[in-house]
């Protein structure tokens, strides 16, 4: 599962159950930062209904590396999801998703008004994507020359 966590959304991606594909389910909305029971809720009910191992948390880091504000309420996230769902939480690198995420709904032809609502999910399915085919390409054999 892969997570965009905002501060009024997260958006929710799945893979196919071979972990090759990743696709964008649903963004989960809440009226507060701080709200966090019914979205806790809602990715326990994701978990149980497709049958979750691991979850690929997007990381949102300053583009010098340093991690702000966000980063800081991401990593906090990850540890109460660690202790809610107790499965794997991997923070993994976001930079630029949410600008390919807006660039792939450009190209698609989504109206701008449109595009907040699953501009969300379309991050959290390019987080999960670069977290499987990174997995895919650290997992294949080196060919020797």
């Amino acid at each position: 599962m892969g997570l965009d966590f905002g501060t009024r959304t997260v958006g929710v991606a799945v893979s196919d159950p071979t972990g090759l594909i990743a696709r964008g389910l649903e963004t989960i909305t809440r009226r507060e930062d701080h709200m966090l029971r019914p979205t806790l809720r809602r990715i326990q009910e994701i978990i149980h209904e497709y049958q979750i191992e691991t979850i690929i948390l997007g990381y949102p880091k300053n583009m010098d590396d340093s991690v702000g504000e966000r980063g800081r309420k991401t990593e906090e996230f990850a540890e109460i999801l660690r202790r809610r769902v107790n499965l794997p939480v991997i923070l993994w690198d976001e930079r630029l998703t949410t600008v390919a995420a807006d660039e792939i709904l450009e190209e698609s032809g989504v109206p701008v008004r449109d595009r907040k609502k699953v501009i969300d999910r379309i991050a959290a399915a390019i987080i999960l994507q670069d977290y499987l085919n990174d997995r895919r390409k650290t997992a294949a054999p080196r060919q020797t020359d």
